[in-house]
């Protein structure tokens, strides 16, 4: 089975993101999940396509998926939806 590893996008510049997806590559992940929500996600998609186009031209985005996620208020109480997406890359045979 494919070892899999998750890179999940925040607040750092896009370039820590990419380096973190080379190295899981380089450790052996068979796959590569990059996932954001809200404004993270046009970064997520940068970072898919750097790594892509930039780094590892053998590798392919296999799945992409979006959705919405309840994210728990930290005043108050509640929840807020936000939206999300999840890239999944994997090395080409």
């Amino acid at each position: 089975m494919l070892q899999e590893t998750a890179i999940l996008v925040g607040k750092k510049p896009p370039m820590n993101y990419v380096l973190a997806c080379l190295t899981a590559f380089h450790e052996g992940a068979g796959e590569v999940v990059i996932k954001a929500r809200g404004q993270s996600i046009s970064k997520a998609v940068d970072i898919a396509e750097i790594v892509r186009n930039k780094f590892m031209r053998n590798a392919i985005i296999k799945e992409v998926s979006i959705g919405t996620e309840e994210v728990p208020l930290r005043e108050g109480g509640g929840t807020k939806r936000a939206s999300s997406i999840m890239i999944r890359l994997s090395k080409s045979k």
